[in-house]
């Protein structure tokens, strides 16, 4: 299957799935293939046919976007090296949660979340550690003897119960002795890092030297300024008085034809993640593109607070849908 198929079927899976799906980003450099949000899941996702392209610094912006944008990064792909993905189990490459389009769908269409991830050493499933205490207590077991059933340490035992993860084997093991399900699903929505210990949100590249002057007008005008260097937008600016912290995916060039299909790309992704976009040229002989609102440096410079930045993006955006 073509990359432009598998992501045509992912996107349609999506859909199905109830979700609101941008524009794909078909311009390079690019961190993610789509944004899509159904009710206040909002996902960005990338699509590979062998995941073993999907790089460090690919991961890391993603995990950055993910935290600006109060986004899950994940990966859908087919297979690793000469490998295929195990269906219903989420394997983790640079931090992202990555799983194939059969775990997908039964994630999204069936209800059914993966119960298993991939990690070090193999296969691992999250234990309910008081479901497992109680089990045992319920049978008049002692942790010794659970122990001696499962072939491990009564110390191992105690671990379980705690909410130390186990291997399948055990798992299916544990459900064997008990006839009951002791495992709980992997939260790939909400708590994928709860099965997966990563460092912090990877640190912001530094700024392209061409948009320096841009970063610090923002920066002047009350915005905290999130470069990238792998997505359809220069970066992500945050307004550091507004509580509810609006963002604006921001983007900086000469308003070209490329420009212009940036700024398409970025009003369709800020309709599924519920922001604002703007895209600062040198001259620009229209207001906005598609919702994506169009400044000139010259003025962008004249701003002297995000309230009145805001509010130019706000009026340029209507004005072209009212138009």
């Amino acid at each position: 299957m073509s990359r432009s198929a598998l992501v045509g079927n992912v996107t349609a899976m999506l859909e199905d799935a109830g979700f609101v799906v941008s524009d794909r980003c078909a311009i390079r450099p690019k961190s993610f293939d789509v944004a899509a949000r159904r009710g206040e899941d909002l996902i960005l996702v990338k699509i590979l046919g062998n995941i073993d392209a999907f790089n460090e610094e690919t991961g890391h912006e993603m995990r950055r976007l993910g935290t600006y944008l109060q986004a899950t990064p994940l990966v859908i792909g087919l297979r690793s090296r000469d490998e295929d993905l195990k269906p219903d189990v989420v394997y983790f490459r640079h931090g992202v949660p990555v799983f194939s389009p059969d775990t997908a769908y039964n994630l999204f269409i069936e209800g059914v979340p993966p119960l298993i991830y991939a990690a070090p050493g193999g296969l691992y499933v999250n234990i309910d550690g008081d479901l497992l205490a109680d089990e045992r207590e319920d049978r008049d077991w002692s942790l010794g003897r659970l122990a001696n059933e499962l072939g491990v340490s009564r110390r191992t035992v105690s671990k379980y119960e705690d909410g130390m993860n186990a291997s399948v084997e055990v798992a299916m093991a544990l459900q064997e002795l008990f006839d009951a399900p002791l495992t709980s699903p992997v939260d790939v929505l909400e708590g994928a890092d709860d099965v997966h210990e990563t460092e912090s949100t990877p640190d912001d590249p530094k700024a392209d030297p061409d948009d320096e002057r841009v970063v610090t007008v923002l920066t002047q005008a009350g915005y905290r300024v999130h470069p990238t260097v792998r997505s359809p937008f220069k970066a992500v600016s945050r307004d550091e008085e507004d509580v509810d912290e609006e963002v604006v995916l921001t983007g900086h060039s000469e308003f070209t034809k490329t420009a212009e299909k940036r700024a398409r790309i970025m009003s369709s992704i800020s309709r599924v993640t519920r922001t604002q976009s703007v895209y600062v040229v040198d001259r620009a002989k229209r207001d906005a593109v598609d919702g994506t609102a169009l400044v000139e440096r010259d003025e962008l410079a004249q701003f002297r607070d995000a309230d009145d930045l805001r509010d130019v993006i706000r009026e340029r955006a209507e004005q072209e849908e009212a138009a």
